[in-house]
């Protein structure tokens, strides 16, 4: 059953940790990303598991491990097209015994002088124990085979040398690629066990606020952070759905999260997450049962990104409502505690490149991260005039980390960046 406290303790609640929260008096404290991030990783998986087919577990994460049901290559087979034969009846001449295609046996063992046609593939005769390329051979007008160097490497995938049966193929918590398709098939491994995905919400906040159809007023903005949120959880293959725009009200605050939680594991909200007059999320959150884990990171942009966990194992982000801030931190944060959930430790895309222009900053307090493009493998930072600047996101390849406290990147010099 949901918690609906009355309007007169709304009001109550409201009042008081507003002038909390003016007075510096509200328990929340600013941390390092890195402090944020080691919050996130500390999350147990959530231990839940289905079955589904290989060919749909791109993107997910094994929860248990698969193994071999078969020696890889399964029999002695011909690494190319050529002809079978000994070693020792080398170099000819060899009588022509036949030939062996892919997916066939030859009938009878290999007898002495002789030799048989064999494709890329094919097992090799019973007997054999090399195979000659067509371009080291000729054949004279009887048909007999010559080989025409003086040395031949067995050109033989000989059975169980790239797997034994057996042998664990891909490990648990391994977020699974287009690459691993390939081996589940090859093993046989048609079912495969995944964790459970976390089902996400996506809302946003605001009075100001409009869908994207509607038609703009005065003061009024179309809501983007949403859309961009959900988007960006399901290009990882998360089911994330944005569901709407949350008034500024605490009691609308309240409902939405206690609702949404009913149906889904991590609810996302962007906006009112300060200390503003109309800034309900955090206050709102104590009124659902949630823990606030962390408020105030050290980066920029993002500082007053929120965290937090109930009882039930269910967990909330508060954002920033501008949108360079809440698509940085759903990338750096979101994303992370989604894959910790499913037992992953999650690691995103960096390169390390040099600077193609220096790059000076005037405030050093937190831990930056700047639009950037790559060109001719340089870096450069894109047009970007702050964390309201979604535009400066299109045509940039990432963000370029400058660490609290450095003021200066020179040209040339190295510079991580996380891509996107």
């Amino acid at each position: 059953m949901l918690y609906k406290p009355s309007p007169a303790t709304f009001r109550m609640t409201t009042v008081y940790v507003y002038y909390l929260c003016r007075l510096n008096l509200f328990p929340i404290m600013m941390i390092t990303f890195e402090q944020a991030l080691e919050i996130i990783q500390s999350q147990p998986p959530n231990g839940m598991v289905e079955h589904i087919d290989f060919q749909a577990a791109a993107g997910r994460v094994l929860s248990h491990p698969v193994s071999s049901d078969t020696d890889m290559p399964p029999f002695n087979k011909s690494a190319m097209d050529g002809y079978a034969c000994r070693k020792a009846d080398l170099p000819g001449p060899l009588r022509v015994d036949g030939e062996v295609p892919a997916g066939e046996m030859h009938a009878h063992p290999l007898s002495e002088k002789s030799c048989v046609r064999i494709m890329t593939g094919a097992p090799l005769p019973q007997g054999a124990d090399c195979v000659i390329m067509d371009e080291h051979t000729t054949v004279d007008s009887e048909g007999m085979v010559f080989f025409t160097k003086e040395f031949s490497k067995t050109n033989v995938c000989y059975q169980g040398e790239d797997v034994k049966v057996g042998q664990e193929l891909i490990e648990a918590s391994t977020l699974l690629g287009s690459e691993h398709i390939a081996i589940l098939a090859s093993a046989g491994a048609v079912e495969v066990e995944v964790s459970r995905q976390p089902v996400i919400a996506v809302y946003s906040t605001g009075n100001e606020l409009v869908e994207p159809g509607e038609k703009l007023h005065r003061s009024m903005i179309r809501n983007s952070n949403g859309y961009q949120i959900a988007a960006q959880l399901r290009q990882c293959g998360l089911p994330a759905q944005y569901r709407s725009i949350i008034p500024d009200t605490y009691e609308a605050t309240v409902e939405t999260i206690n609702e949404a939680f009913l149906k889904h594991d991590i609810v996302v909200l962007t906006g009112g997450v300060s200390h503003g007059t109309y800034d309900y999320v955090p206050q709102a959150m104590a009124a659902c049962g949630i823990e606030i884990l962390f408020h105030h990171l050290a980066v920029q942009p993002g500082k007053p990104s929120l965290f937090g966990k109930r009882n039930d194992g269910k967990y909330f982000f508060g954002l920033p409502g501008n949108p360079v801030s809440c698509f940085l931190q759903t990338e750096l944060l979101v994303k992370l505690l989604c894959y910790q959930l499913q037992g992953h430790r999650y690691h995103p895309p960096a390169v390390r490149l040099p600077m193609g222009v220096a790059y000076v900053r005037k405030r050093t307090q937190r831990k930056a991260f700047v639009p950037v493009r790559i060109t001719n493998g340089e870096l450069f930072p894109v047009n970007y005039h702050g964390s309201a600047n979604i535009q400066a996101l299109h045509g940039a390849h990432g963000f370029m980390v400058i660490e609290q406290g450095v003021p200066q990147i020179d040209k040339g010099a190295m510079a991580d960046v996380r891509l996107i």
